[in-house]
């Protein structure tokens, strides 16, 4: 969950939506999900939305790609049991809590696509020489980039949530480990490319995103913290 597709498979497998009416279901995860939309084009990122107009079943319900120069959020619902496991345990009154959370994420990811910062490290940070690229394989450096993009915009998400819904804070990092935590069992461990506990642990505490800085600013300071530690 809060995965992102692969470019290739998101813009074969979607197509525009054109003039279909949308569902209760894909109406409410827009909904909860339009605050941060809002924001985010206050910010100047380009978002185009795409509903998938059949069924996806076993796709990732929301989902960010790139292309042209523009995010592409995908929302797949449709014939998709994912919508419901990826909110399973949560109680109903906290479903748009966590959607937004969601939206967040991917728009963390949005961010990081428009500055040109895909699979940067922050400008300044030096990684210690024992981990540098050149000792990896290719793969081990794919998992590695990859957990490290997903655990920015994790820390996207809870940024936003703590400022726009502090009472809800603790109850989305908990859920969001959940997740987590089950991504990191069916990958294999620690070995998962979204294998990020280690930078939930520093989103825990009240003063985790202190100060007025936007939901990418306050990201990039544990995000960098966390970027010491991972090998």
């Amino acid at each position: 969950m809060l995965k992102l597709f692969s470019l290739l498979s998101l813009f074969l497998a979607v197509p525009a939506m054109a003039h279909a009416q949308l569902t209760d279901l894909e109406s409410r995860w827009l909904q909860a999900g339009k605050p941060v939309i809002d924001y985010a084009r206050t910010q100047g990122l380009p978002i185009d939305i795409i509903v998938q107009p059949q069924d996806a079943p076993g796709a990732v319900p929301l989902a960010l790609g790139y292309a042209a120069g523009r995010c592409k959020l995908v929302l797949s619902l449709r014939g998709n049991a994912m919508a419901d496991t990826v909110l399973q345990g949560v109680p109903p009154a906290r479903h748009g809590a966590m959607i937004e959370a969601m939206t967040a994420h991917e728009i963390g990811h949005c961010q990081r696509y428009v500055q040109g910062d895909w699979h940067a490290l922050p400008r300044g940070f030096v990684e210690p020489r024992g981990r540098q690229p050149g000792r990896l394989t290719a793969l081990a450096q794919e998992l590695r980039e990859t957990r490290r993009e997903e655990a920015y915009a994790d820390l996207v998400a809870l940024a936003w949530m703590h400022a726009r819904h502090p009472g809800q804070y603790q109850q989305v990092l908990a859920w969001m480990r959940g997740l987590r935590t089950a991504d990191e069992a069916a990958g294999g461990g620690a070995g998962s490319s979204h294998a990020t506990q280690a930078w939930l642990a520093l989103a825990d505490g009240e003063d985790a995103f202190a100060g007025a800085a936007s939901p990418f600013e306050q990201a990039q300071v544990l995000w960098r913290k966390g970027l010491s530690g991972d090998k």
